[in-house]
C-alpha cells in the first residue's frame, strides 16, 4: 500500500493531476498542491470547484486548506462543471482556479485541473512541472501567520446567460433530443439549458451521482453510449447529446443512431461561426479530417492546423485571434469564452445550425459522410518509448515521397489519403488517425500502416 503521506510524482500528467483515489491522489496531495499552486502563481484569490465523485468533497476541502494556509483567499463555487470554473475565474477577476475532477475516468480515479488568471491552463510544460518540483523537494513555504479568507460563490445564472449569448434562442426549433450526462456534471447544467429551449427531451443517466450507477462518463467508449443510442432510435430523436464526467466535452449521436466524430462536429461548428462571422480563423488539430479545412474554405474562413492538446490549441488561438478551435476528441474552444473549452456552447450552436438550415443532424452530416472516410483514432501499445520513436521515424522514411511534416508526431499527405501517427504523452503508445477518399482506400491504407506499427 502506498504511503498516503507522501505525494506520488506520477500523478502530475501532461495537462492535469490525475490518479487512483486514495492510493495516488489523496487529501495529502490535494493539500500540498493547493499550497504549491497559489505559491507558484503568487495568487491572492482563487476559485475552487469540484465534480460529483464521492472523493471530491474531501479533496476540495484539503486543496482549499492548503491554499488558505499560504494566505490565499478562496471562493468556493461548490459542485460545478469544469468550464463553469473557467467562467468564474474570468468573471470575478481571480488569480486562478482549480477543479477537483478526473474528467472521464472511472469512479476509482480523481484529480485536479488548474488554470491561472484568464483561465489559461497550467500544463506539464508550464506550471504543473514547477508545482511538482516544489512538492517533491519539500520546498513549500511555511504557513502564513494569517490564514486566507473563505467564501461561497454563486455563478450558475451568469454562466447560463453567458453561453446563451452565442446563439439566437428565438430561432431554435422544437427538436426531439436525448440527453445523457453519464451521471456527471452535464446533469447539473443540461436540464437548465433545455428549460430555456422549446425542445422535447428524454433523459438518460442525467441524475448527478458520483457512483456512476448506469455507465462510466466517457462517451468515446461505445458501451457507454449504448443506452443513449438505443433511446435516440426508440424516441425517433433528431439528436442525442452526451457529456463526459466534468462536462467540458460534449458528443453527438445523430437520428440514425450513428456517433458523430469530433472532426465532423468541428466542421459543423466552423460552418455555424462562419455563417455569422465571415472570414474568421478556425484552429483544428493535426488528426482532423480534411472536412474541417474544406468546410472552412467553402465558407470563406482561414483554417489553421495546430498540435494536439488544449494548451497548444488555446495558445495558437490567442496568437491568431481565432474565433473557434476544435479537437477530434470533443474539446471545442471559443474566443468569446476566454479561449477556453466548453461542453455546452457546442450544443447550442449545433441546435441553432439545425434550426437555421431546417435540417436534422443526420442531414447536415450526409455530405461529409459521403466524401470523407476516417479511421477514428486507433491506439497500439509498444514495448518502449524508444520503439515508438523508431516507428515514427520509419513511417516518415517509408512515405518520404509524400508531403511529410512533424508538427506533432509524423503526418503524411497523398492526394487520396493522409495520416498522422503520434505518441502518447505518458506511455509507449502510438495513435493513428487516417483518412481516405473512399472507404476501400481508407481500410487498405489503415491496415498497411498498422502492419508497420505492429510488425
Amino acid at each position: 500500500m502506498a504511503d498516503v503521506n507522501v505525494v506520488n510524482p506520477s500523478i502530475f500528467k501532461a495537462y492535469d493531476v490525475r490518479g487512483l483515489y486514495p492510493s495516488e491522489v489523496n487529501e495529502t496531495a490535494a493539500h500540498d498542491i493547493g499550497g504549491a499552486f497559489v505559491t507558484y502563481l503568487k495568487a491572492k484569490r482563487i476559485a475552487v470547484t469540484r465534480d460529483m465523485r464521492t472523493s471530491s468533497p474531501g479533496l476540495a476541502d484539503a486543496f482549499i486548506e492548503g491554499a488558505r494556509q499560504q494566505g490565499c483567499d478562496v471562493v468556493d463555487y461548490g459542485m460545478m462543471p469544469t468550464d463553469v470554473m473557467y467562467f468564474a475565474v474570468c468573471r470575478d477577476g481571480l488569480d486562478g482556479g482549480a477543479q477537483i475532477t478526473a474528467s472521464h475516468n472511472p469512479k476509482e480515479y480523481n484529480g485536479i485541473k488548474l488554470v491561472e488568471k484568464g483561465a489559461k491552463p497550467l500544463s506539464g510544460e508550464q506550471g504543473l512541472k514547477e508545482i511538482r518540483e516544489m512538492i517533491m523537494a519539500r520546498e513549500l513555504p511555511p504557513s502564513t501567520p494569517t490564514i486566507g479568507g473563505y467564501e461561497r460563490g454563486d455563478v450558475l445564472d451568469d454562466y447560463l446567460a453567458h453561453i446563451f449569448r452565442f446563439i439566437d434562442p428565438s430561432i431554435i426549433k422544437p427538436f426531439n433530443c436525448v440527453l445523457d450526462a453519464g451521471s456527471g456534471m452535464g446533469g447539473l447544467v443540461g436540464p437548465r439549458i433545455f428549460a430555456r429551449l422549446p425542445c422535447r427531451t428524454t433523459h438518460v443517466a442525467m441524475e448527478v451521482d458520483g457512483t456512476f450507477p448506469h455507465h462510466e462518463s466517457n462517451p468515446l467508449i461505445e458501451e457507454n453510449r449504448r443506452t443513449a443510442t438505443r433511446t435516440v432510435l426508440e424516441q425517433k430523436a433528431d439528436i442525442g447529446i452526451a457529456w463526459d464526467g466534468d462536462a467540458d466535452r460534449c458528443f453527438f449521436i445523430d437520428g440514425t443512431g450513428e456517433f458523430v466524430s469530433g472532426d465532423f462536429v468541428t466542421a459543423l461548428l466552423a460552418e455555424a461561426f462562419l455563417l455569422k462571422f465571415p472570414g474568421e480563423k478556425i484552429i483544428y488539430d493535426v488528426r482532423a479530417s480534411y472536412a474541417v479545412k474544406d468546410i472552412v474554405g467553402q465558407y470563406g474562413g482561414t483554417a489553421i492546423m495546430s498540435r494536439v492538446g488544449h494548451a497548444f490549441i488555446k495558445q495558437r488561438m490567442r496568437a491568431e485571434n481565432a474565433i473557434f478551435g476544435g479537437e477530434v476528441t470533443g474539446h471545442y474552444y471559443f474566443r468569446d469564452n476566454f479561449y477556453a473549452d466548453n461542453g455546452f456552447i457546442p450544443v447550442l450552436l449545433i441546435l441553432e445550425l439545425m434550426s437555421r438550415k431546417g435540417k436534422t443532424l443526420a442531414e447536415l452530416l450526409a455530405p461529409l459522410r459521403e466524401k470523407y472516410f476516417i479511421s477514428g483514432e486507433i491506439n497500439t501499445k509498444l514495448a518502449t518509448m524508444e520503439l515508438a520513436d523508431e516507428k515514427i521515424a520509419l513511417l516518415g522514411e517509408k512515405y518520404k515521397d509524400a508531403h511529410v511534416y512533424h508538427l506533432d508526431g509524423v503526418s503524411v499527405e497523398y492526394p487520396d489519403w493522409h495520416f498522422n501517427v503520434r505518441k502518447s504523452n505518458t506511455e509507449p503508445l502510438l495513435r493513428l488517425n487516417l483518412e481516405g477518399v473512399t472507404q476501400a482506400i481508407m481500410e487498405q491504407r489503415r491496415d498497411e500502416i498498422l502492419g508497420i506499427i505492429r510488425g
